[in-house]
């Protein structure tokens, strides 16, 4: 199914340990910055991820990165307030299709495309009807 969501918004401020010895964002960091905003997206559907892993969902279930393609266009600095907008694009059987952008005010510094999976026991299994309702609600479907 194809959609596109209204963007979750989270804001992060850059600390000195998020930058290199240049004093801009190390690009690592925005990978973490990007899975912060991911978790309180979900928080924000209403689903714990601990409580997903224990079982909540009727199996251990989790969520991985399938695959991320980074487009670096600016760097961000140390002290900066950033903030970074998930918004859902597909929803599989099995995965989350997100775009995901790092901004500064308006201007773009970093966009993503990525791909979550839901997995049980190390394997891709589709989403409990549940967390895929939710899911839903996200898309608008």
């Amino acid at each position: 199914m194809t959609n596109v969501s209204i963007p979750h918004r989270t804001t992060i401020r850059v600390y000195y340990e998020d930058t290199d010895f240049s004093g801009l964002v190390y690009h690592a960091s925005y990978l973490r910055f990007m899975e912060r905003a991911r978790t309180e997206m979900l928080r924000a559907l209403g689903l714990d991820q601990r409580a997903l892993l224990d079982g909540a969902a009727g199996a251990p279930i989790f969520f991985v990165v399938r695959s991320m393609d980074i487009d670096f266009r600016r760097p961000a600095t140390m002290d900066d307030e950033l903030t970074v907008e998930t918004e859902a694009l597909r929803l599989g059987g099995a995965s989350l299709s997100l775009e995901q952008r790092v901004l500064r005010q308006e201007e773009l510094l970093v966009s993503a495309k990525v791909t979550v999976v839901c997995v049980e026991a190390g394997r891709a299994r589709r989403f409990p009807p549940d967390v895929r309702a939710k899911f839903e609600r996200l898309l608008q479907i």
